[in-house]
């Protein structure tokens, strides 16, 4: 992975870069032209106010339209860059084992923008950096204790156990 928000845009590895270009590409051709036949054959069935089908296929539409628009402007502003260094630094696009109010927690650090693309079905939590924690935890390093405050106000402790570039 990586994706950390900078004062440009967003910055991605090149391999998450390619990734959410492919999907552009899917979205914007042939998955944007099947849903399009599908509204065509639906209306072609007759009247529109009961039919599940052409509906479904236009709320596909708007919802594959709001993707795209989405990763047109996340590639369009993207800074492309290589891993993070495996330096036990936590950042972006790190696989980080901590100790979380006493319970340890594996998770990647990073935007969820694009984190189903980069994860994808695996079982990984994915915490972004603009969290309390993910802000707090951003830039220590393995051994570190810390603490953060939660959204319901509450000190939680922390400690790095690992973090590994995804």
């Amino acid at each position: 992975m990586s994706e950390e928000t900078t004062e440009n845009g967003t910055w991605l590895t090149q391999e998450a870069y390619d990734r959410l270009q492919a999907e552009l590409d899917e979205r914007e051709g042939p998955k944007r032209q099947d849903i399009v036949d599908r509204i065509e054959a639906a209306r072609d069935e007759g009247d529109l106010r009961e039919n599940g089908g052409y509906h479904a296929a236009k709320e596909e539409q708007g919802k594959n339209e709001g993707r795209i628009s989405q990763l047109r402007y996340l590639l369009e502003n993207a800074e492309v860059g290589a891993k993070p260094a495996d330096d036990g630094v936590v950042e972006s696009g790190m696989l980080v084992e901590a100790e979380i109010g006493g319970k340890k927690l594996t998770f990647l650090l990073g935007s969820r923008e694009v984190a189903e693309t980069l994860v994808g079905d695996q079982d990984i939590q994915v915490f972004s950096e603009k969290s309390p924690m993910g802000q707090a935890i951003h830039g220590h390093k393995v051994g570190d204790e810390l603490s953060y405050k939660a959204p319901n106000g509450k000190d939680i402790p922390l400690k790095v156990l690992s973090a590994k570039p995804y």
